[in-house]
């Protein structure tokens, strides 16, 4: 199985594209949780698209693209590390499993137009000045209509936050999750060699959308590029290759109890003997019991300075 994430420019620049391609980050996602039939795909195509996301930005820190809805599906978080490490989850309902594997976004988590999609930019040192940020748009096109997909739900996210034309292409199926990011480059210049920057977006634009589906999921990223562009002069950057990774810790755990206090986590102990934590992503447990948690809430004793002078 092979996992890769591949930058490009197209032409004189005018036009940036991402493509992406999880098979051994995707089938560990399937191992670790076993989601309904109807809402696998999606799990997967956010899975793609926040890899997509960060590979199209300059940002040291991690991507949480999530969806809330109202429907059989709850909750659905994807997030992309910086070292493009993936892990992703979802909170659905019992009546999931009853829903054709057709079902689309809007039968998911749009059932009464109140689903919404934000994506977060978490950076990885705050104390270098940047802050998180989370941009959050509605699943509908604002007229009450629910958008059908999650690419064209990304598409207007990007045009209104972003300001940046772009095209989103996502597909999944049990072997693969794959995405194709177009965008034009923002504050691209007309040159004479070319027709300007919004014809080429145009023209890219163009030939993108004769890719299927089931090609985007058969082929290689290469092939994918020279079945598109080869008459468009790619440029293409060294690859990345994500993984699944998991970011839980037994210390992140222990933090958690330490945030609940330590009357909360006594009363826990009280009455089931022990706390067990299971990660949401990853599967992976953590126990606490009484000596555990009692060692959660232990300052460090301060040791005083020594001095220069002692012997």
């Amino acid at each position: 199985m092979s996992d890769q994430l591949v930058k490009f420019l197209l032409g004189d620049g005018h036009v940036r594209g991402v493509l992406v391609r999880l098979e051994s980050t995707w089938a560990a996602l399937q191992q670790r949780r076993a989601y309904p039939v109807a809402v696998a795909p999606l799990i997967g195509q956010m899975a793609a698209a926040s890899t997509l996301l960060a590979g199209s930005l300059k940002f040291d820190g991690s991507l949480i693209l999530q969806i809330h809805g109202d429907g059989p599906l709850q909750l659905a978080v994807a997030e992309c590390q910086p070292d493009f490490g993936v892990r992703a989850t979802a909170k659905v309902a019992d009546d999931a499993v009853q829903l054709s594997p057709q079902a689309d976004l809007a039968s998911l988590v749009n059932v009464h137009g109140k689903g919404r999609c934000a994506i977060t930019l978490d950076p990885r040192d705050p104390a270098a000045g940047r802050q998180p940020y989370q941009g959050i748009v509605a699943l509908g096109d604002g007229e009450g209509r629910s958008l059908p997909t999650l690419s064209r739900v990304l598409e207007q996210y990007l045009a209104q936050s972003e300001q940046i034309d772009s095209l989103l292409m996502l597909a999944c199926d049990v072997d693969a999750a794959c995405g194709l990011l177009l965008q034009r480059m923002p504050g691209a210049e007309q040159s004479a060699a070319s027709e300007g920057p919004d014809e080429d977006f145009a023209r890219a634009r163009h030939l993108a959308a004769t890719l299927t589906e089931d090609e985007l999921l058969r082929l290689a990223p290469e092939e994918v590029l020279r079945r598109l562009f080869w008459d468009e002069g790619v440029r293409v950057f060294d690859p990345h290759t994500p993984r699944f990774h998991c970011t839980c810790s037994r210390e992140r755990v222990a933090g958690m109890l330490r945030m609940l206090g330590r009357e909360e986590v006594d009363s826990i102990l009280s009455e089931r003997g022990e706390i067990d934590v299971r990660c949401e992503f990853c599967g992976q447990g953590y126990a606490f019991d009484a000596v555990d948690a009692a060692q959660v809430f232990v300052h460090p004793v301060a040791q005083p300075p020594v001095s220069s002078g002692s012997h």
